[in-house]
């Protein structure tokens, strides 16, 4: 059940909810009118296990491939195996 921003027409009030449907749009909190429409979210994501650099962002922790494979340093091609 995702949680999607929604902003009233009629009032302009900007709220978060819980819905079960994604083509739902629950009426406004503030006013109770029913014209209101999802908001498009902004999205952060951040990948890897390293330490925070400077700039906050994360380093990449380092993989190791699999034990046997001196070949290259992925662990999944053709001549490992």
């Amino acid at each position: 059940m995702p949680i999607f921003e929604y902003k009233c027409s009629d009032c302009d009030h900007e709220f978060e909810e819980l819905v079960f449907d994604r083509d739902e749009c629950p009426p406004c909190p503030k006013c109770d009118s029913a014209k209101t429409g999802k908001l498009m979210s902004a999205v952060r994501s951040r990948t890897g296990g390293g330490a925070p650099d400077s700039a906050g962002e994360s380093e990449a922790a380092p993989t190791a491939a699999p034990s046997g494979c001196a070949g290259c340093s992925g662990g999944d091609c053709s001549s490992c195996h």
